[in-house]
Parts: C-alpha cells; structure tokens; sequence
C-alpha cells in the first residue's frame, strides 16, 4: 500500500501491531480484559454508592456531607482502582 496506505490503515485500525511478534495479541486481549475488569467494576461501585445515598436521601436521612462523600470520594477511590492497571502483570 505504500507509506499512505500504511499510515491510512495505522489511523483507521482498532489495534496495531508495530513488532512482528503476533504473540503480543495474547497479551494484548489479556490487558483489555483486565481493564475492562476495572472499569466494570468501577462503574457498579460508583452507581451503587449513589443509588445508596439517594435512597437515604428520599427518607431524610443523608447529610450534605454525605452526598459530597458520594460524588467527590467515589470518583477519588474509582481512580485508585484504577490505578491498578498500571502494575504489569
């Protein structure tokens, strides 16, 4: 295809391979799934804590400070969880 072609393919692609080692697709899929991991179990952490607070909140019984703690300390831990991805395994 020659070097547009190349970089036409490269921008369009959902993965690249830029070595000639096609063993990297098997850790490739295991780095997705791992993240992919993660963010699920970000997402149901995040969505349960706030569904927690609201119910509390329709009987009167959460506090501002809670609230805050729902929105602002969830998005603090989901990052630390995160941040898990980043150690090689």
């Amino acid at each position: 295809m020659g070097g547009l072609g190349s970089d036409a393919a490269i921008e369009a692609a959902d993965v690249v391979l830029m070595t000639d080692e096609p063993s990297k697709i098997a850790q490739a899929i295991h780095i997705a799934r791992r993240t992919h991991g993660i963010a699920r179990q970000n997402v149901t952490f995040a969505i349960g804590i706030k569904l927690a607070v609201l119910g509390l909140a329709a009987c009167g019984l959460a506090t501002m400070w809670l609230a805050v703690f729902a929105d602002v300390g969830v998005t603090v831990l989901a990052v630390l969880n995160a941040m898990r991805a980043l150690r090689s395994s």
